[in-house]
């Protein structure tokens, strides 16, 4: 009696009201903090626990589906630990855990791959991810069709084993991405096999392998687990300490939220530099490239050199190299830092104009 007084206290009552108008905020406050700590968390310096933490998530997955599609429900359990479950069991409560499982999935992948995307093939990668993202925030009650759920799965595990063969491995050969891509596939496959009553197609998950294998081949998949850091263009550049110190061009005064451009003013003869920095896990080994290319008015980007340089992975603030070339024509200029299989990490544009005397110059380290 003194529990029902309680309740029926008007402070009591709305309390009650307000704490019942917040859980129907509580998805849309969930996605957006979730997403907020990956972005802030994830794609800097990935660590093997990072990999871990999402390797769980789809084992998890993997778990919910296979229960879920058992041929015996839940309802015919006849020991007193079932029956308990069942007074306690919500039949929507394996779709919700699905989708927690997917968005989180998501939301790691999509900051993974947008870190790692800097032209416009593979930011449209990214854009489906993230509309991937928001979607699942409104998929719990399709992931009862099973065909969606085996689609998204092995989407997940695709993308998943993507980065984490290649961190794994310490190599970005375009094999790994196949294989990888297979092998995410080819785990939906078995789990669907396994599971009893093979609800759903598996049919759509080779579709996607073959799509994310055809995205790759035409570079709009971002070469991860490299992420760019920066690049710079520059009139000198020169090794301090531990650090690379870079004369720039400096900005007009009137662009005053930046200190140096990339309009160049340069002199006849003069070398002119690109440095870049990569983040790359510990251990991994391969050679990138700066291809420096010219824009004819009649033939567009013509490229002028493919310049190489070594770059081992581990240190934390990124990998560093540089390029420079010299007598480089009036115009647009631009340069793509790539891998060994031509796969493009970062385009940096900037452009060039004779002059008689230097220009304004700032000193950066790096």
């Amino acid at each position: 009696m003194c529990i029902a007084r309680i309740k029926q206290h008007p402070l009591v009552q709305g309390i009650i009201r307000h704490v019942l108008k917040l859980g129907d905020f509580l998805p849309a406050i969930f996605f957006f903090g979730g997403f907020v700590w990956d972005a802030l968390t994830i794609g800097r310096n990935v660590a093997a626990s990072d990999l871990m933490i999402f390797a769980g998530y789809l084992i998890s997955a993997a778990a919910i589906l296979y229960l879920i599609g058992r041929p015996v429900p839940i309802e015919s359990w006849n020991n007193k630990f079932a029956l308990l479950f069942k007074k306690l069991y919500n039949p929507r409560l394996p779709y919700f855990l699905l989708q927690f499982l997917f968005g989180s999935l998501f939301s790691a992948l999509f900051i993974l791959y947008f870190k790692s995307s800097s032209h416009w093939l593979a930011w449209f990668t990214s854009l489906v991810l993230g509309v991937l993202l928001v979607a699942n925030e409104f998929l719990e009650s399709e992931y009862k069709r099973f065909t969606l759920s085996w689609s998204l799965f092995g989407l997940c595990a695709m993308l998943l084993f993507n980065f984490a063969l290649p961190f794994m491995l310490g190599s970005i050969h375009s094999i790994w991405f196949y294989s990888s891509t297979l092998m995410g596939a080819g785990l939906a496959y078995w789990l669907y096999k396994k599971t009893p009553n093979h609800l759903g197609s598996i049919k759509p998950v080779w579709a996607i392998a073959v799509a994310l294998m055809l995205a790759y081949a035409a570079d709009m998949i971002p070469p991860v687990p490299l992420v760019k850091r920066d690049v710079a263009i520059a009139y000198e550049l020169n090794k301090v300490g531990t650090d690379y110190q870079l004369t720039r061009q400096a900005s007009s005064w009137w662009v005053f939220w930046r200190k140096t451009s990339d309009d160049l003013q340069v002199m006849p003869g003069q070398r002119v530099y690109c440095f870049s920095s990569v983040f790359a896990p510990s251990g991994l080994k391969t050679k990138l490239y700066h291809r420096w290319e010219h824009y004819d008015k009649k033939q567009g980007w013509k490229t002028q050199s493919r310049i190489g340089f070594s770059l081992s992975g581990g240190r934390y603030n990124g990998f560093r190299g540089y390029t420079y070339k010299q007598n480089l024509a009036e115009g647009e200029w631009r340069v793509s830092v790539e891998t060994e299989n031509e796969k493009t990490i970062a385009v940096h544009s900037f452009s060039v104009e004779y002059a008689e005397t230097a220009a304004p110059r700032v000193l950066q380290l790096y």
